[in-house]
């Protein structure tokens, strides 16, 4: 078969063909991918990570972990916010970041995985590419966030060595179920072996899914417990001491396998304190003329957004003003609601996301203002509605690096500001832990 795919465009014009949110449920299409490319069993240790909040953070403080004792890492994760190159990155103990895999080292692997299975979803391809390449690069272990659910998610089709899961809440409902013993039964049909299953605390139903299925695969079940209040670690919040309480112990779990010191002491501090995941209570400074100051966060329901406010009340934070927007299909209302209560008299600057599954500004500022004082304004729909509102954000009096202006409700929404501000995606200088 000829080589589809000449350079690194060639492969984004066939993803953008796939569509981003297009969904074929069922496992068949990646078992025949991973068997003919010899990837069902990897030649390296596979942790799997899944839940509804905190996949991120926890795979981020994971990977960190491994590298900070010294092995090479390959990080796969979504969505991006850019570019599809931020969901598959590798790293070492040299560097102690997962860096994304340069566009121009995909196109030779890309063609691999079309020769051999033409017909996979957006989410299948760019799994089997994260697979082959973390194969051919040597990595020793494979964090793999799940993408949406468990049963029919496209990294349960690799033998996974150890399961995460990070808090499981209300999402997906029109995918996965509408109730949460629904998802969580979905998100726990992932488990599939005797491999062990590290789990924070979950809600009852969630829990009882967990444990249901762990003994039917007389799979360990492992409760991880949140880091201790005062621990340095790379990501900001209260609620980060639970992810990475997770990671911890998953990779307690997952140092045997890798011939590594589970209880080094100082690795561990080294590799919470230098985990990073951009868009979890992140800082941005302000630019004169271009940007307030500003604090980015992801939370995009009413669990996300009860763990930000909850962080923002720890540290005694009232944003100036906030940027929000969200999707549809999401549990947007309460989400919204909760943040406007929480900004009081701050303004709250509402867009529509360019995203055919977007909420329309005008809806959420009907919503919100439901609650006095009337202070969400909706932006025109359009390109520049973002820039608007950051124009308008700039203009606050109270905008500050002791009052930044907060911008959430959807990944979405971070993904067009930094399409924008691409720099906000660099990790910072390495922080000394």
């Amino acid at each position: 078969m000829n080589n589809m795919f000449t350079t690194p465009a060639d492969i984004q014009r066939h993803l953008d063909s796939l569509g981003l949110f297009h969904m074929d449920m069922g496992l068949g299409r990646m078992r025949r991918a991973l068997a003919a490319l010899s990837l069902t069993r990897p030649p390296f240790v596979v942790a799997q990570v899944l839940g509804t909040n905190g996949k991120g953070s926890t795979s981020a403080f994971l990977a960190s972990l491994a590298m900070a004792h010294g092995c090479r890492v390959g990080l796969y994760t979504s969505p991006h916010f850019v570019s599809p190159t931020e969901r598959i990155r590798i790293g070492g103990p040299e560097h102690g970041v997962c860096a994304p895999w340069p566009a121009e080292s995909w196109v030779e692997s890309a063609n691999q995985v079309m020769a051999v299975a033409p017909d996979l979803t957006y989410f299948e391809f760019l799994t089997v590419l994260a697979l082959l390449v973390f194969a051919r690069e040597g990595v020793e272990l494979a964090v793999l966030e799940a993408g949406l659910g468990g049963r029919h998610d496209a990294t349960t089709a690799v033998a996974a060595d150890l399961l995460c899961y990070a808090p499981i809440a209300l999402d997906h409902r029109d995918i996965i179920g509408p109730t949460l013993a629904d998802i969580a039964a979905d998100k726990a049909a992932a488990i599939r072996g005797p491999a062990p299953v590290c789990s924070v605390a979950q809600f009852p139903d969630a829990a009882n899914a967990l444990d249901v299925a762990a003994r039917a695969h007389k799979a360990p079940l492992i409760k991880a417990s949140p880091i201790a209040a005062g621990s340095r670690l790379g990501l900001n919040g209260p609620h980060q001491r639970t992810n990475a309480g997770l990671a911890l112990a998953a990779w307690q779990q997952l140092a045997p396998l890798l011939h590594k010191n589970a209880h080094d002491a100082q690795a561990q501090t080294h590799g919470l304190a230098q985990a990073f995941m951009p868009g979890r209570l992140q800082r941005l400074p302000g630019v004169d003329g271009l940007l307030p100051p500003l604090l980015l966060d992801g939370a995009h329901n009413p669990h996300g957004m009860a763990a930000l406010i909850k962080a923002l009340r720890a540290d005694g934070l009232k944003p100036a003003g906030a940027v929000f927007s969200c999707l549809a299909d999401k549990d947007w209302l309460p989400a919204a609601q909760m943040l406007k209560h929480y900004l009081g008299e701050a303004p709250m600057f509402v867009i529509t996301l360019d995203n055919h599954r977007a909420a329309a500004a005008e809806d959420i500022v009907e919503a919100c203002n439901s609650l006095p004082p009337a202070t969400a304004q909706a932006l025109p729909q359009g390109p520049q509605a973002l820039a608007q509102a950051l124009t308008l954000a700039q203009a606050v009096p109270e905008a500050s690096e002791a009052r930044p202006i907060l911008m959430t409700g959807s990944l979405y929404l971070l993904s067009e500001f930094f399409t924008l501000h691409p720099q906000g995606l660099l990790q910072p200088q390495a922080r000394q832990a």
